[in-house]
């Protein structure tokens, strides 16, 4: 990653803002083009998501990342960022330590065990980000916070601790220690600016959420617009909002990951509609770099907005100079849009060198989480984990339905019904099926209504049970799990879309497909 930043930041980037202003405006479509040409070409069609495959990858127990595609999407990374497309460059970062974690595992396999399967994957995503932030800390909180929304990674704090501290270490010897964002002065702790604390995450957690919208509309709309339209659009507004960007701020604001915009948001100078200006203007870029293919990450757009954010409502509070309004608005925004407010928190406390904004950044990261709901950047994210029973209860109801099930027809008598139906079957109840058509369940209990002299005249149509929850193919083993509890029965019956009669499920029969599954697992 070091090398990666000084190709990209030092080679490019840094060049690209000394160079004519019309080569500035053009450079983001180049960055796009080439991305989605390399993508295509040397990633054989791989996708622009860096983060989300660590968080989708993390997920999934029997899949690794491939790292064929890794060379790509890092060189994809490098002409987005280096030409200025407003993404960050903790996307590949998070990638390329995932990768070579998950790299490395898949060769020592026999070293580790069932529940050790993604530890490597976890160790290399914190070295990646503690290395790129400089932020040892915050790499570990955040490659365990980031694949759940409100729950972390168990049995991953060493191993995200130790690649941390690795990876910071190596990057730090190189490129050195200075914090990443530009912020001095001490913050106060008066009860005036804890409440703009609380405004700030209130206002931050709705920010989030719209910006967080925008994100996923850009990538569900990549499929049905071409490909050639969506970068020559994409180059287009980037060219325009850059223009623009001179044009008010006299710096070309919107190019780039945003570092020199909290610097700028800082500055007591500028007014109220500028900084709230420059907010939507880089919400749209980085939008629209999304949305034209580019490759990168989205932990420092929210934290730019997060700073724009915070900076207006210190201008509203009257305090438009003063540090503390941006770094919490940094905390509660990242901490909404990531559900990281850990991570969040940690992230200002070290990037800012100034520890003593955990306090009220803790407070505007909890409010903006109650805000944000269930929303997030990534789609991949999950609820907090699931138990052995809850990933059970997950599973389609159709890995436990027994199909090959003793069923009798209407005008089945009661006596033909105990003899070669419930004595052959040694159960206590059967589906009644009418051809394929299910029509209830007859059990045993019902019967003693019956006189047993006219037993071998009444058909079992007569006592079936109609009442009897009936279960669908589409179902999950938790539904079914659900009914059979409240009806106080042990064996449903399941049909199809058209009523058909498709099988019966059992909790004998879920309760020898979790001891199945749970050897497999072993083994």
């Amino acid at each position: 990653m070091a090398g990666f930043e000084w190709v990209t930041n030092e080679q490019l980037f840094l060049h690209l803002l000394r160079a004519p202003q019309a080569v500035r405006a053009g450079a983001p479509f180049v960055g796009l083009a080439l991305a989605v040409l390399i993508l295509r070409t040397v990633g054989h069609d791989a996708t622009s998501a860096t983060a989300d495959e660590y968080i989708r990858n993390y997920h999934d127990r029997h899949h690794r990342l491939d790292e064929r595609q890794v060379p790509a999407r890092i060189l994809a990374g490098v002409v987005t960022l280096g030409l200025g497309g407003a993404l960050g460059y903790e996307g590949p970062s998070v990638y390329l330590g995932a990768s070579v974690g998950s790299m490395l595992q898949r060769r020592l396999a026999r070293w580790f065990s069932r529940d050790d399967a993604k530890l490597l994957l976890v160790a290399g995503a914190a070295a990646g980000i503690a290395a790129i932030f400089k932020a040892p800390a915050t790499g570990a909180v955040f490659a365990l916070e980031v694949p759940f929304q409100d729950d972390t990674a168990r049995r991953m704090l060493l191993p995200a601790l130790t690649g941390s501290a690795a990876g910071y270490l190596v990057f730090v010897s190189l490129l050195g220690t200075r914090p990443l964002l530009p912020v001095s002065g001490a913050p106060p702790f008066d009860l005036h600016d804890l409440g703009g604390a609380i405004v700030v995450g209130l206002l931050a957690g709705i920010g989030a959420r719209a910006f967080v919208a925008a994100l996923r509309q850009a990538k569900a709309t990549q499929d049905t617009v071409p490909l050639a339209a969506r970068v020559l659009a994409a180059g287009a507004v980037l060219a325009g909002l850059a223009l623009l960007s001179q044009h008010l701020f006299g710096q070309d604001l919107t190019l780039g990951p945003g570092y020199r915009t909290v610097a700028w948001a800082t500055d007591p100078s500028h007014g109220l509609a500028l900084v709230l200006g420059l907010l939507v203007m880089r919400a749209v870029a980085t939008t629209t770099t999304l949305f034209g293919g580019g490759v990168g990450g989205l932990f420092i757009p929210l934290v730019i907005e997060g700073a724009l954010l915070g900076r207006a409502v210190g201008g509203l509070f009257g305090d438009p100079g003063a540090s503390l309004f941006p770094v919490i608005g940094i905390a509660a925004f990242l901490g909404a849009g990531y559900r990281t407010p850990l991570a969040a928190v940690m992230f200002v406390a070290e990037s800012t060198g100034r520890p003593g904004f955990v306090v009220p950044g803790l407070i505007a990261a909890a409010v903006s989480q109650l805000v944000m709901g269930k929303a997030s950047v990534s789609a991949y994210q999950r609820a907090p984990q699931a138990g052995h029973l809850e990933r059970r209860f997950a599973l389609p109801l159709t890995t436990a339905v027994e199909t090959d099930v003793l069923t009798a027809p209407p005008d089945t008598t009661i006596t033909e019904f105990v003899w070669h139906h419930l004595l052959a079957t040694r159960q206590k109840s059967v589906p009644v099926v009418d051809g394929s058509r299910y029509l209830g369940m007859a059990r045993m209990e019902e019967l003693r209504t019956v006189p047993q002299d006219r037993w071998d005249t009444t058909p079992i149509a007569a006592v079936m049970r109609i009442d009897v929850p009936v279960a669908e193919v589409g179902w999950h083993l938790r539904d079914a799990v659900l009914a059979m509890e409240r009806a106080d029965i042990d064996r449903l019956p399941v049909v199809d879309a058209e009523g058909c009669f498709a099988g019966v499920v059992s909790t004998s029969e879920i309760l020898k497909l979790d001891e199945i599954l749970s050897e497999a697992e072993e083994e």
